[in-house]
């Protein structure tokens, strides 16, 4: 190991061991349960820390609030969560590794037909506390309102609201599965889904996680990671444009 990657080990994973906190409620990125966890950002995790020459432990959560604080609170070194503003405060994070979508359900006899049709007065939607989607349609809508709780479509169902908001690829399978909700195929936003650390790490640390997340896209290990766990290779990331 040179001084240089000895230096980064030691600033990114203090206690001798990275600890990287994975969210098994994105079932895009995670599966599996706390003890026997897979996904891309189980294997991106345990790559970093084969570079690093460091033991990685998987500290895994149901959502991406709870995996935010666990870095957050200094019980997390390494986060993987969806880049967004109300985050980059605290979140120093590398261009994205993989891109999904968030989309809405909705009744399947509701007049709401497009993503532009839902924000709109009385219109309440369904989402899951502090993820990605809530973070974002609590900055951008205008008129319609967020109704959070542990799971958008279970509250959704629960309260009869007008629109659930969630992942494509979860939200396709409970359409799937309730006939009576269709989903809008157009897609409200752009889920860009990144490596985290505190902002406090040397910059030399924040250049690693960088460079070697592109690595990691050019070389086809993000594809490989997907495909191992039945996802699309379609969903990694573009590479990081030359000016970021």
């Amino acid at each position: 190991m040179t001084t240089a990657t000895a230096d980064i080990a030691r600033d990114l994973a203090p206690t001798g061991v990275l600890r990287a906190s994975i969210n098994l409620g994105n079932p895009v990125l995670a599966h599996g349960t706390p003890d026997s966890p897979g996904g891309v950002t189980v294997d991106i995790a345990r790559e970093i820390g084969a570079r690093l020459g460091v033991p990685v432990e998987l500290v895994c959560f149901d959502a991406a609030r709870k995996s935010y604080e666990a870095m957050a609170t200094g019980r997390a070194d390494l986060c993987f969560l969806a880049v967004e503003p109300a985050r980059e405060a605290e979140v120093a994070f590398t261009a994205p590794y993989v891109v999904i979508e968030g989309v809405y359900a909705v009744p399947a006899g509701s007049a709401l037909a497009t993503p532009a049709d839902v924000d709109r007065d009385g219109v309440r939607i369904g989402v899951k506390r502090g993820s990605a989607y809530d973070l974002y349609l609590t900055r951008t809508l205008r008129h319609a309102t967020v109704v959070r709780g542990d799971e958008g479509v279970d509250t959704f169902r629960a309260e009869g609201l007008e629109v659930a908001a969630g992942i494509r690829q979860p939200m396709t399978a409970f359409v799937a599965a309730h006939p009576e909700v269709r989903l809008i195929e157009d897609r409200f936003m752009e889920i860009r889904q990144a490596v985290g650390t505190t902002k406090d790490r040397r910059p030399e640390t924040v250049r690693f996680l960088t460079d070697l997340v592109e690595e990691l896209k050019a070389d086809g290990f993000v594809a490989e990671a997907l495909r191992r766990a039945h996802r699309s290779p379609g969903l990694v990331a573009p590479p990081r444009a030359l000016d970021a």
